[in-house]
């Protein structure tokens, strides 16, 4: 594979990260300075991506699965599963650690999820952890302890709130990140994403009544700051992750995504003025740094590595988007 095809795989990451980053502040400057509610914005994103990507899925070689899978029986009843404790969930708990803390935090405590997919891997496969995983274990405790105490171990520098949306957020995560493997070989990640978006987005606006919602403040920057979080926090990043398996190794872009809680803590503190000390930098730092150890660690080749499946089953995804 030739430099240039790998370095538009690079870019393609992370420019992905990076607006998956920046998005989360958006939403967090929605909340304090709009007046938007994590149910009115998580429920029109969710619905507002899911219909974009079923439409685009309707045009693409595959059409056929978006209807055959409603008809599939197991698979229907796996995707309603992963609709509402995966794609629901993780959207939910990540905008709600949002609203009680800030983008920065929220961003860094989701990305303890691999760490609690090491622990359901070891438990499940009763084996003593590898170095690697020991390592990135230390400093995903470390770094949350210096997240969310500052170095001081008598007090929180975040919300108790803002800390239990987190830790939910990173548990959402993992089962997001396991749970759908057979489902997007199946049928393709376009199809399987855009239903589970829209059933999500449909189950939490019926749930909450999100169409009685008044309070929201709307002006030109808001308006553009809800299509940013649809088009550029979403679709957009969603397309150039995907392909950017095309050019790429799953270890590179997941090594790579590392730019997203980057992002968000810079964008947090220099846009919105979030306060970040020394000790702050250092859990951020210590946090990223669980996804460069985890990618030291080698599974058996048919195993599944962090429910992330191997460059065969990858490129068999890919072929049915």
């Amino acid at each position: 594979m030739s430099a240039s095809v790998r370095i538009r795989g690079f870019t393609m990451v992370i420019v992905a990260s990076i607006l998956w980053g920046v998005s989360g502040t958006v939403a967090q400057s929605l909340m304090q300075h709009y007046q938007f509610q994590t149910d009115w914005l998580v429920a029109v994103r969710l619905l507002s991506s899911g219909v974009i990507l079923l439409a685009l899925s309707l045009l693409g070689q595959h059409r056929q699965n978006v209807w055959h899978l409603l008809r599939s029986g197991g698979d229907f009843v796996r995707l309603l599963i992963f609709s509402i404790l995966g794609m629901l969930a993780v959207q939910y708990t990540f905008f709600a650690a949002i609203e009680a803390g800030n983008a920065a935090t929220a961003t860094l405590l989701q990305y303890l999820g691999p760490v609690f997919l090491v622990l359901y891997f070891i438990i499940r496969t009763r084996k003593l952890p590898s170095l690697a995983q020991v390592t990135a274990l230390v400093l995903a405790l470390g770094g949350t302890y210096f997240l969310i105490t500052g170095g001081n171990p008598g007090k929180l520098t975040i919300s108790a709130g803002a800390l239990a949306w987190g830790l939910a957020s990173a548990l959402a995560l993992a089962f997001y990140t396991v749970y759908p493997t057979l489902l997007l070989g199946r049928w393709g990640s376009t199809v399987v994403l855009g239903w589970s978006m829209l059933i999500g987005g449909v189950v939490l606006g019926l749930s909450t009544q999100t169409w009685t919602y008044t309070e929201m403040i709307w002006t030109l920057p808001s308006v553009l700051a809800v299509l940013f979080i649809i088009l550029f926090g979403t679709l957009i990043p969603f397309y150039l992750y995907v392909d950017s398996l095309n050019y790429i190794r799953p270890t590179e872009t997941s090594l790579l995504a590392s730019a997203e809680p980057l992002s968000a803590v810079i964008t947090a503190v220099f846009w919105l003025h979030v306060s970040f000390g020394l000790f702050e930098w250092i859990g951020c730092l210590c946090i990223i740094g669980t996804v460069f150890a985890l990618s030291r660690h080698r599974e058996k080749p048919k195993e599944v590595s962090l429910g992330v499946a191997s460059d065969e089953t990858r490129r068999g995804k890919l072929e049915k988007v």
